[in-house]
């Protein structure tokens, strides 16, 4: 029980201190009323490059942030603990390649806010569990379409035509989300094998083995043999 209470907290600790970064910098914007959204990814512009980095931590108000908070924490929480020796990495590159899509492919404008990393994170959990065919990850990958499948639309932009939403975040996220679930399908935790499957494979090794020793060790013909 404290193994798994310990798994939970070590889980939690880091997308924490994220969240608590980010609610730091929008209260450090209401304080002293300033907009720090000009270091957020503008495409194409050198300017913009800082902020591959740094828009996730910038939100365009509490309103924003908040609508964003809960999905990070709990989808972020659930990569660490069901995939914690790779959930990191998981993190960093989809972080990375959400912000680099949008420098190359978004619109003008100064794109801010973490829900394309959401995005990203949301796609991962449900491939990875589809792909792993691990019963736990396979319910994981449900309750991820259950509480963010309506997130799907967010990455066609004619259900925003008037709002300051940047669809371009929420496309690269699940993007990379999809990318990085077929290239770690093979690492962290993966489907437990029963005692039938293994006999099945030791057979089929065995099987392998025998006709090639046969073909190896079958003699060469040369000409006196015919």
């Amino acid at each position: 029980m404290n193994t798994e209470k310990d798994k939970f907290f070590h889980a939690l600790f880091f997308p924490m201190v994220l969240l608590v970064l980010m609610w730091i910098v929008r209260l450090i914007e209401y304080g002293f009323g300033i907009d720090l959204s000009q270091f957020g990814i503008h495409p194409l512009h050198a300017d913009g490059l800082p902020g591959i980095m740094l828009a996730p931590f910038i939100h365009g108000g509490f309103k924003h942030l908040l609508a964003n908070t809960f999905p990070f924490l709990i989808l972020s929480v659930a990569l660490f603990y069901f995939y914690h020796k790779i959930g990191l990495k998981v993190l960093i590159f989809i972080w990375l390649m959400t912000g680099i899509w949008v420098w190359f492919g978004g619109r003008q404008a100064y794109h801010i806010g973490v829900s394309g990393v959401i995005y990203g994170l949301a796609a991962f959990l449900f491939l990875s569990g589809v792909l792993r065919k691990n019963t736990q990850l396979a319910a994981l990958s449900l309750i991820v379409v259950f509480l963010y499948g309506g997130m799907i639309w967010g990455i066609f932009p004619e259900f925003f035509p008037k709002e300051n939403i940047s669809w371009e975040s929420h496309l690269g996220g699940l993007f990379a989300g999809i990318v990085i679930a077929i290239y770690y399908r093979k690492e962290g935790p993966q489907r437990k094998k029963y005692s039938w499957e293994l006999e099945e494979e030791d057979d089929m090794e065995n099987e392998n083995a025998y006709w090639n020793s046969n073909i190896t060790s079958w003699p060469e013909k040369n000409e006196n043999d015919y």
